[in-house]
């Protein structure tokens, strides 16, 4: 990738290839060198149902994997395999029909501008008090048609994940909640996607949210439970991001989140993407080409072998 294509709704710093791939200590030589070796990876494994990736996504890949070939051959592995293992996340349907409802409820909408260390902040506004149990695998799903548009066009170190739920009844929240599920959609987003979040932000007054983050907590892995944090006001949020970047809602100059919300959904629902999440959701895996040893070696513990859960 010699530079970044201009994006509708995503800006990026002048010099972010540069920035990015060193951090990870690649230049373009060994970035090309390092794509070659996962596309002759990529062609020899003859459980993958897709092969033809092009070398911009390989590429995002071995960044997510923090410049490793083999942490990218694993992520890709793991991306590939949840699509056949959990294929009610990832149905083919009518973007903007499906998830009217949803997108009115929740507004997931990635900031435009970086923050000034490289990362995107991921804003997730809750407009409703009631949250039904219907509601959250249309969220999990949501999300997943946002992240597959991101991970084919961002280019960021990670993301910030701000959860403004101040109009949210905590309590009905957690009662409603499917914990396998919300393990399950944090697999494919922490292990699928290999989203890097730098921290996990809710914003809310409510005293039951102790419940839901001990929950949640359970699910992350140490390094990641300590990254959750809760407020009870949006200043607490200067922080944490450059107050500039943030909507104005939050005090920011971004425009609003009732207009990025509009735009990220006539981003993701156009027929491009569409026809991207298609043929992406059908890049899972053919179990019967792949040998029972190396499925449960790689996969025990994964979905269907989750250790148990406790709700207080």
């Amino acid at each position: 990738m010699e530079s970044l294509p201009c994006n509708p709704i995503l800006k990026f710093k002048p010099d972010t290839l540069d920035v990015i791939r060193k951090s990870f200590n690649l230049d373009q030589r060994e970035l090309n060198e390092a794509i070659d070796r996962f596309e002759e990876w990529l062609n020899k494994q003859e459980h993958f149902v897709k092969k033809d990736f092009s070398r911009d996504y390989i590429e995002r890949t071995i960044i997510q994997g923090k410049g490793s070939v083999e942490k990218a051959k694993s992520q890709m592995d793991k991306l590939c395999t949840l699509k056949t293992l959990l294929p009610k996340f990832f149905k083919n349907c009518d973007i903007k029909t499906e998830f009217k409802d949803i997108s009115q409820i929740a507004w997931l909408i990635p900031l435009p501008k970086m923050t000034e260390d490289y990362c995107r902040v991921y804003i997730v506004k809750i407009n409703s008090k009631e949250f039904t149990s219907a509601h959250f695998m249309e969220y999990y799903r949501f999300n997943i048609v946002l992240y597959e548009y991101l991970k084919a066009t961002d280019y960021v170190k990670g993301f910030i994940v701000i959860h403004d739920w101040r109009d949210l009844n905590c309590l009905d929240l957690v009662t409603k909640m499917n914990v396998i599920e919300l393990q399950q959609f944090m697999t494919i987003l922490m292990e699928g996607y290999k989203a890097t979040i730098h921290g996990i932000h809710i914003i809310t007054e409510s005293k039951v949210i102790d419940l839901f983050t001990s929950t949640l907590k359970q699910i992350l892995s140490p390094k990641m439970a300590a990254r959750v944090h809760v407020y009870t006001n949006i200043e607490s949020l200067y922080n944490i991001v450059e107050k500039d970047i943030l909507p104005v809602e939050y005090g920011g100059k971004e425009v609003s989140v009732e207009e990025l919300n509009k735009k990220w959904m006539e981003i993701i629902s156009t027929e491009e993407h569409t026809a991207y999440m298609k043929e992406m959701n059908g890049a899972c895996t053919d179990e019967s080409r792949r040998s029972k040893l190396d499925f449960n070696n790689e996969y025990i513990g994964m979905p269907g072998t989750f250790r148990t859960l406790t709700v207080d």
